[in-house]
C-alpha cells in the first residue's frame, strides 16, 4: 500500500513540475529585450567621457584615511627591540599556541 500511495505522489509531482515548465515556456520570447534606445551623443563623446572618470575619482579604498595619521616620537627600532624581548620573555603569544 505504500508504495503504490509513494509511487502515486511521485508521479503527481513530476506532471505538477512539468505543467510548471510548460506554462513558463512563454515568458522568453524575447520581446523584453527588443527596446532600442537612441543616444544623442556619439561614440567619441562617451569615451572621453570615461577617460575622464578616473581622474576625477580618488584611487584610496573608500575609509581608509578616515582619521589623520598618528604621529609618534618612538623610534621603529626601539619598538622592535621591545617586541623581541617581549617575545623571548613569552609575554608575547607566538604560533599555533598562541590561541
Amino acid at each position: 500500500m505504500n508504495a503504490k500511495l509513494l509511487f502515486a505522489a511521485t508521479a503527481l509531482a513530476a506532471i505538477a513540475a512539468a505543467a510548471s515548465g510548460i506554462a513558463q515556456a512563454d515568458e522568453a520570447d524575447g520581446s523584453q529585450f527588443a527596446l532600442r534606445i537612441d543616444g544623442s551623443r556619439t561614440r567619441a563623446e562617451v569615451a572621453a567621457e570615461a577617460a575622464r572618470v578616473p581622474l576625477t575619482r580618488s584611487q584610496e579604498p573608500a575609509g581608509s584615511r578616515v582619521l589623520a595619521p598618528l604621529r609618534s616620537d618612538l623610534q621603529t627600532q626601539s619598538v622592535r627591540a621591545q617586541a623581541i624581548d617581549a617575545l623571548r620573555l613569552g609575554k608575547i603569544p607566538s604560533g599555533e599556541r598562541s590561541l
